[in-house]
Order: structure tokens, then C-alpha cells, then sequence
């Protein structure tokens, strides 16, 4: 018997694929709460919706009109990689480039869409370092499975079959995953996903399909007297913090990355472009206890940015699972007398050493490997110099890949003499500055390095150029344009950046700035942004035209 194709829209398009990413985010938008509420696994932080959420929305929202499929999708996987955040973002961010890579034109079929998701599911397995049965992995396997199977009946046909299996994998989750069997819950990123089918098959057919829903009613978390015993499995349970940064680096190095991050913890997810070939960029997500080893073994291996750390805290987001998850690591006692080391090429060194804080200049020089060498000589000076005066611990902070690859190298050292130090690179001056301002001697050194990594990360940098052309201006390393004069540029970038959201903005002019020209950018501010602070640096010596932080 020949099953008859279901009704509905039988090809995936762009406008499809749009229409797809909007529902989809309304979706899991309006079940975020109850889907994070079922985050148990790897560590109970309610997040699983929420940064999924937030990877589609820095993918599909604000994204160059007028594609088509096949560029609308390299695009969103490219946005993806560089915003995804926490396990399921950098996974789903993932699945986006699997998408993309089998998705080759612009009106896709039945079989063109199984074979998408065999390459999305196929792709995050490859980027988790060790899969775990009962997780969204097991979830897009069965439904990736299930489209194939449908795929002759049309497309319709296996979006449904996608969806439908997909829900059954997700209701089977707690057979296979302990932590979910103890709290009584499914998992909470096999769900998100499964939403996500099921608002495909609502944009294909207009007909709404219920399995995720019920599976979230029937799960919410209950309590633990409830949930079935079983036996404890080993997790990131025992690791006490969420480190995340952007690597610049090659395959083979991420692959050595892997290798050293799955010895230091867990939850060891990399994922890059799979047509890299000699330098890409990597979003590198890792459970630890030691910040600064998981930090510095992407410094050993490439450029290292936009570092995130997170201190996991079981008990604030489940109280119902608290007792099941160990705390993030019981801090030790230790002096208070803690540094900060800036290293530096940029001309504050003089504004940071008024402030209280140390500074290394690091050197520029045509051969890297020189400089490298010159910096780390300083670096060690200066560790040494805080250990002679009774200082216990220190933290570098870096803004040039060369200083930070100098500074891992001094830091090693000091290590073996019982040191306590870590490095912290930072994309630019800025970000240094803003991570010194957080800085609080009295913290324990870990929670320290925290709050010091989230303010740098926080921190949105601009920067003027007087080039050939004209004034040019950059926004977080992107060109935003070239201007005959540099109060009009200087205007345009403080407008960019306090359109995205500031508070405060931190102007650092450079040696040919004119004094009236930040005068009348801080009238400007003002006027324009009467809630933004705005406060100025001491000109520098060494800076491009202009620097601006936004906080």
C-alpha cells in the first residue's frame, strides 16, 4: 500500500526558513520558563530555553535581507557560533551549521530536509567530547532517523515523523539519564528541540502539533521524594564553573584543546566552521574548577576572546534538586593581597598605576616571538616584584594575543613556586580597564577571576582610524564606515554603541585628538543620551585616533 503524501507545503524555501526561525523563537520563548525549569543535566542552572532562545535570536534577527536559503543559513550558523552561549546554545549553534552545510540551494525537499538533520545531529555529536545518552544528541538521532524513513511520503510527511519521534525520544530521556530519573524530569534541551520540530510542522501545515507541550506539563519539576532512586552518575556536578571563549585558531589545534579540556572537566563542547582550513574561529564551552588552566590552554593554542565564566549556584535556580548537586568548590582562605597586572601596549599605563593597579608594557616589535619573549621577561619581573612585597595571588590581564601567550609563560613559572595566578586576555584596552574597575582584592581569587571575566566580556569597544580615505569607524573590529571628519565619526560610534544598550561610555582619545573635538562629543552624548555616563581618560601616546568602552 502506498501511504498518500500529508497536505501542506511540500519545500522549504527561504521565506519558509524564516517564517520556521520566527515561530520557533516565539515558541520557546513562551515555554522558556517551564522548559529551563526542567534544566537537571549537566548541572541544574535553568538556562537550557533561555540560551537557546538567545543563539536563534542573534542568528536569525537582524540579519542581512534579501538572502537566499542557502546564504541566509551560512549566515545565521556564522552569528550562531559567535553569540551561542551555555551547552545547548553552543550545540543548537552547531546544528545551524549542519543545516547549513547540507542545505546547498535555495528551495530544499523532503529528502534534502533528513538529510539536514542527519548533518545537524551529526555535526553536535562530533563537537561534544563525550555524548551522553538522554540528551537533546539522543533526541535529534531518533528524529533525524524518523525523516528518513518518511522522506518519500514528502516533506510534510517527515517534518511530522520528525517531530512525532522526536517528542516519544524526549518522554524516554529518564530511562537513560540518572540525574533525570531523580528529579522527575525529561531533558530540558531534547525538548527545546522538539519544540522546534513542532513549529516546522505548524508552518508547513498551520496545524499544531501538542507532544512537547504535554511532556512539559507532565514534567514540570516536582520533588525529589518523588523522582525515581537511582544510582549517582559522575557529571559536572563536581565542577564548579562555566567557562566559555571564541578561539582563533586552527583544526588541529582545537583538536588538541579538546583533548586538554576533557582532562581539567566536562561538558566539553568546540565547535567551528566545518570549511575552515588554515584559521577559524571556535566557540569553546568547558565545566571546570581550575578558570585559569581552561583559559590558558586556548592561549597555548591560538587567540583567545570574549571570555565568559560562570559560577554555577545549584541551589538559588533548584531547590528541589540542590541536595543532589555538590557546590561549586568551598573557597580556601587566603591573603587579601591580591594584584592586578595590566599588560599593555596602549598609553595607560600611567592613569592605571594612579588607580592602584600594576603595569607591564608589552612590547611591539616585527618579530613576534621577540616580543613575546621581552613581555614575558616583564612579566616575570613584575610577579616577582608583588611576591617580594607579600602579595599571594595575582591575575594578568592581557589585551594582545602575543602578551597573553608571554604571560602564560611567566605565569607557569610563578605557579611552580606555589603562586596563585591566572591570565585573563581581554579584546582590547578596554575591556582591561572595565575588568580592573570590578576588581575586589577581598573575594576569593576564583569568584575574582568571575566578576573580572563578565565585565571585560560586557564591555562593547569602538575605535577611531585616521586612514588614507577618511576617518574610519570600527566596532567591535567591524567597519562601520568612513567619515571626512572626526567629530562626525566620533559621533556615529558613540551613537552605535549606546543604540545597543549602555550605561556608561569610557573615551580614551588618542596623541591627534583634538581636546574640543571630545568636548563637543561629550555635549553630544548627553543631549542625545541623557541616561548615558560619559567619562574621559587621560589621552594616551600609543592609541589609535579614539577608544570608546561601553558598559
Amino acid at each position: 500500500m502506498v501511504e498518500i503524501p500529508e497536505t501542506g507545503r511540500q519545500a522549504l524555501d527561504v521565506d519558509i526558513m524564516r517564517e520556521w526561525a520566527a515561530r520557533g523563537i516565539d515558541t520557546l520563548t513562551r515555554h522558556r520558563r517551564g522548559v529551563d525549569e526542567l534544566n537537571v543535566f549537566p548541572v541544574a542552572d535553568s538556562d537550557t530555553a533561555t540560551n537557546m532562545v538567545a543563539t536563534l535570536q542573534a542568528a536569525f534577527q537582524g540579519g542581512t535581507p534579501g538572502l537566499g536559503l542557502e546564504a541566509l543559513l551560512d549566515e545565521a550558523a556564522g552569528r550562531a557560533l559567535l553569540s551561542a552561549r551555555g551547552n545547548s546554545g553552543v550545540i543548537l549553534a552547531q546544528m545551524l551549521r549542519g543545516l547549513a552545510d547540507a542545505w546547498n540551494g535555495d528551495e530544499i525537499d523532503a529528502k534534502g530536509f533528513a538529510a539536514g538533520l542527519r548533518s545537524a545531529t551529526d555535526a553536535a555529536t562530533a563537537a561534544v567530547a563525550v555524548p551522553t545518552a538522554g540528551t537533546i544528541l539522543t533526541v535529534a538521532e531518533s528524529a533525524a532517523s524518523a525523516a528518513a524513513k518518511a522522506a518519500p511520503f514528502g516533506l510534510v510527511s517527515a517534518a511530522r515523523a520528525a517531530a512525532e519521534t522526536a517528542a516519544q525520544a524526549v518522554a524516554a530521556t529518564p530511562g537513560q539519564l540518572p540525574a533525570l530519573a531523580r528529579a522527575g524530569v525529561v531533558d530540558a534541551g531534547g525538548l527545546a528541540l522538539t519544540l522546534l520540530l513542532e513549529a516546522l510542522v505548524e508552518t508547513l501545515t498551520g496545524s499544531i502539533s501538542t507532544g512537547a507541550l504535554d511532556l512539559l506539563e507532565r514534567h514540570r519539576v516536582r520533588a525529589v521524594e518523588e523522582a525515581e532512586q537511582v544510582p549517582r552518575e559522575t557529571g559536572s556536578e563536581v565542577f564548579g564553573y562555566e567557562v566559555q571563549y571564541l578561539l582563533e585558531a586552527n583544526a588541529a589545534a582545537a583538536s588538541e584543546l579538546r583533548h586538554r579540556l576533557t582532562g581539567l572537566g566536562d561538558s566539553v563542547v568546540i565547535i567551528g566552521s566545518r570549511a575552515a582550513k588554515d584559521v577559524t574561529t571556535f566557540n569553546v564551552h568547558v565545566h571546570v574548577n581550575d578558570i585559569g588552566a581552561a583559559i590558558e590552554a586556548g592561549i597555548e593554542r591560538g587567540r583567545v576572546h570574549r571570555i565568559s565564566v560562570t559560577r554555577f549556584d545549584d541551589s538559588a535556580h533548584h531547590p528541589e534538586t540542590a541536595r543532589h548537586h555538590a557546590p561549586a568548590p568551598t573557597p580556601t582562605m587566603e591573603s587579601p593581597e591580591r594584584a592586578v597586572i595590566v599588560v599593555t601596549a596602549a598609553g595607560v599605563r600611567g592613569f592605571l598605576e594612579g588607580e592602584g593597579c600594576r603595569t607591564v608594557q608589552a612590547e611591539r616589535l616585527p618579530d613576534e616571538a621577540e616580543a613575546a619573549a621581552v613581555t614575558a621577561e616583564r612579566i616575570a619581573a613584575e610577579l616577582a616584584a608583588v611576591r617580594e612585597s607579600g602579595g599571594s595571588s595575582a591575575v594578568v590581564v592581557t589585551d594582545e594575543p602575543v602578551a597573553a601567550r608571554a604571560a602564560r609563560g611567566a605565569v607557569q613559572r610563578a605557579r611552580q613556586n606555589g603562586y596563585r595566578v591566572t591570565v585573563l586576555p581581554t579584546g582590547s584596552v578596554m575591556q582591561s580597564l572595565a575588568a580592573f574597575a570590578v576588581h575586589d582584592p577581598d573575594r576569593h581569587f576564583d569568584d575574582d577571576v568571575v566578576a573580572m571575566s563578565e565585565a571585560a566580556a560586557a564591555c562593547r569597544t569602538g575605535e577611531l582610524r585616521d586612514e588614507s580615505e577618511g576617518i574610519a569607524v570600527l566596532v567591535g573590529g567591524g567597519d562601520h564606515g568612513v567619515f571626512d571628519e572626526a567629530d562626525e565619526a566620533a559621533r556615529h560610534l558613540a551613537d552605535r554603541l549606546c543604540e545597543a544598550g549602555a550605561e556608561l561610555l569610557t573615551v580614551l582619545p588618542g596623541p591627534g585628538f583634538e581636546p574640543e573635538t571630545v568636548t563637543a562629543l561629550s555635549d553630544h552624548v548627553r543631549e542625545a543620551w541623557p541616561l548615558v555616563e560619559i567619562q574621559q581618560l587621560p589621552a594616551g601616546d600609543t592609541e589609535p585616533l579614539l577608544l570608546i568602552g561601553a558598559e
